[in-house]
């Protein structure tokens, strides 16, 4: 078993140790971030019923590599879906996004500029924490400097994590 294999269930034993929601959260960022070994990954987090989110959660590989917490809530319905077609798809329930390359990604992907300008990676996996028919995180592990192909085994492990965290977010939105 590889460690990407390994990681849906060193999630389970986390959710396990009964940690306040809070510092759950933190460390399946630091866990996902590693295990991946991407330089940076944050946890958008929602509350579906007042249609408005926040980064509140931020591993990065080192110091040099931006931090990005959000620490206000801000509406995420009204302009942000216009500017950006990630955010666009979570909201309307899609599957999540792989993307290899920021510079070559489709213009219905994303929105190169505000990728750019907002982010600065260059590669990154925008995977929808979906419960319920709603929206109730994105989880982004992310690579700057260079593209990086997600494998399908990658992909895959995601996906199969994500369910366990939107009981996790939603204790912690209350």
């Amino acid at each position: 078993m590889t460690i990407i294999e390994s990681l849906p269930a060193a999630i389970d034993a986390l959710l396990a140790e009964g940690h306040l929601p809070g510092k759950t959260l933190d460390r399946v960022v630091g866990l996902v971030g590693s295990t991946l070994n991407a330089d940076r990954c944050f946890l958008y987090i929602r509350q579906p019923d007042r249609q408005r989110g926040r980064i509140a959660f931020c591993w990065r590989q080192n110091e040099e590599i931006p931090n990005f917490i959000q620490p206000n809530w801000q509406p995420d319905t009204t302009d942000l879906p216009q500017e950006d077609p990630l955010i666009r798809a979570a909201l309307a329930m899609r599957p999540s996004v792989h993307v290899d390359d920021v510079e070559t990604a489709a213009p219905e992907t994303l929105n190169r500029e505000f990728e750019r300008k907002t982010f600065g990676h260059r590669a990154l996996i925008h995977a929808h924490i979906q419960q319920y028919g709603q929206l109730w995180g994105i989880l982004q592990p992310c690579v700057f400097g260079q593209p990086r192909h997600w494998t399908e085994n990658e992909k895959t492990q995601i996906e199969a994590m994500l369910p366990r965290l939107q009981p996790v977010i939603a204790a912690y939105v209350e």
